[in-house]
């Protein structure tokens, strides 16, 4: 049997982003509703006011999550993207701030400490620091690792690979070393042929060409197989007749 509750699955943003706009005042750098949420892009150096504010006044109480995206073609090119929640508005808020490689980003580990944890991953894939954290530390690759995975520019195949060496009997970093070189994709159809030997048919490019097929027998005339007036005569014959 279906429940039906009174109180909507949401609670309506309606007039939501102009409150925050008008409390955040000069803060807010650009504010938008997007998939159904709030969006509020603010000044770097503003973040932790601006999401205390959020938390004390306006009543999200909780940080889910603080990703990253790289966007290589901007002089900022990192967004560090602070998800917060109203329990009590069931409300969604995504804040969002920008910097680059060298400048960082005041911590909100005075706000919520569970941030410690989460800007250290923003930090490990993406580069970005955080002024503040007491414990700024990669927390997903090892500590040896070189680069940030979830930067665009970074390569597939990463810059070393580890392996554990028998002779020094520890794990060891070496440069990548591909066991052969990546296949190019022409998206030539087989059916239509290539113009060079495809791999794996280079002996049956030099093979010789099969013998030729004998000229199969057949019966063209009647006399050869049986058929004509005689055998018509014979088959109208009834079978007792046939003895």
């Amino acid at each position: 049997m279906a429940i039906l509750h009174s109180a909507p699955r949401y609670a309506p943003f309606d007039g939501v982003k102009d409150t925050l706009v008008a409390a955040l005042g000069d803060q807010v750098i650009e504010a938008k509703e997007q998939h159904g949420e709030i969006v509020l892009l603010v000044a770097r150096d503003s973040v932790e006011t601006v999401l205390r504010t959020l938390r004390d006044e306006h009543e999200y109480q909780q940080l889910m999550e603080i990703a990253g995206a790289d966007y290589p073609q901007r002089l900022d090119r990192f967004e560090v993207v602070y998800c917060l929640l109203s329990l009590t508005r069931n409300h969604r808020l995504i804040v969002k701030v920008r910097t680059d490689e060298t400048t960082p980003v005041p911590t909100v580990t005075t706000l919520w400490p569970v941030a410690g944890w989460l800007e250290r991953e923003v930090y490990d894939m993406y580069g970005v620091l955080f002024e503040g954290n007491p414990d700024l530390r990669r927390i997903l690759t090892d500590y040896g690792f070189q680069g940030h995975p979830f930067r665009k520019d970074f390569p597939l195949t990463g810059y070393v690979e580890l392996r554990y060496s028998e002779e020094d009997q520890r794990v060891v970093y070496e440069p990548v070393r591909l066991a052969q070189d990546l296949r190019q994709f022409d998206f030539m159809s087989p059916w239509e042929g290539a113009d060079y030997v495809l791999p794996g048919d280079e002996k049956a490019a030099q093979a010789a060409p099969p013998p030729p097929v004998a000229t199969p027998k057949d019966t063209p005339t009647p006399a050869q197989t049986g058929a004509g007036a005689a055998a018509n005569k014979e088959a109208t014959k009834p079978a007792g007749d046939k003895a």
